[in-house]
C-alpha cells in the first residue's frame, strides 16, 4: 500500500494500492466519467436506483453521475491551499458526535437539485483538516452493508486504518513521519 500526495500542503492523500495503475481518487474520477462503465454500473443495480432514488431512466442516472462527478472533482481538486476540507469530509456514522482516532470520514455533493447525490468518496482523518483517502462508491441504498460494492468500500476504510495503526500513525505527524521513514 502506498499513499500519493493530492494536494501540495500534505493535507490530502489518497491510496495506491497494491498492483494499481494509480491511486483511488484518479479511479474513482475515471469510472465516474466513463458512460461504459455507468451503463453496466446502473444496468446490474437499476432495482436500488428505482426503489431507493425513484430514477428510472438510466441515460438521467448516467447524465447525473458525470455532472456530480465534475463537481466532485471540482470540490475535492480545486482547493486552494488554506481550504477547509473539514467542510467536505464528514464522519461516515451520521450518528457519530465525538471525534476519533483515524475516525472514517465520506464526501459527497450537498445541494444538489432532484435528488440527492450517490457519489461517495471515503476516507481516513488523520487530524482535523488532513484525510487519505481510500476508495469511493456510488451508494444506492441506505446502508453501506446492504451490497457489496459498498461493503467494500468499508473493508477498505478499515484496512487502511489498521495499517495505519500498526505502523504508528496516530495523526498527521505520524503519518509524514511514516512516509519518510519508508523511503
Amino acid at each position: 500500500m502506498k499513499f500519493d500526495k493530492i494536494l501540495d500542503n500534505e493535507t490530502l492523500w489518497a491510496v495506491r494500492y497494491d498492483n494499481a495503475k494509480d491511486n483511488v481518487l484518479h479511479t474513482l474520477f475515471d469510472q465516474w466519467s466513463d458512460p461504459e462503465w455507468l451503463v453496466d454500473f446502473f444496468l446490474a443495480n437499476i432495482s436500488d436506483l428505482m426503489s431507493y432514488f425513484k430514477v428510472t431512466d438510466i441515460n438521467q442516472a448516467i447524465y447525473d453521475t458525470l455532472d456530480d462527478n465534475y463537481r466532485m472533482q471540482c470540490l475535492i481538486l480545486d482547493i486552494s491551499p488554506d481550504a477547509d476540507l473539514d467542510q467536505i469530509f464528514r464522519p461516515l456514522e451520521n450518528s457519530r458526535t465525538s471525534e476519533m482516532l483515524l475516525s472514517k470520514e465520506k464526501a459527497k455533493i450537498m445541494n444538489r437539485p432532484q435528488h440527492a447525490s450517490w457519489l461517495r468518496i471515503y476516507a481516513i482523518k488523520l487530524e482535523p483538516g488532513c484525510y487519505i483517502i481510500t476508495g469511493g462508491a456510488i451508494k444506492l441504498t441506505r446502508t453501506m452493508q446492504e451490497r457489496e460494492h459498498t461493503l467494500a468500500e468499508l473493508n477498505k476504510m478499515e484496512s487502511v486504518r489498521r495499517f495505519l495503526v500498526e505502523g504508528g500513525v496516530a495523526d498527521a505527524d505520524g503519518f509524514i513521519d511514516y512516509l519518510s521513514e519508508i523511503k
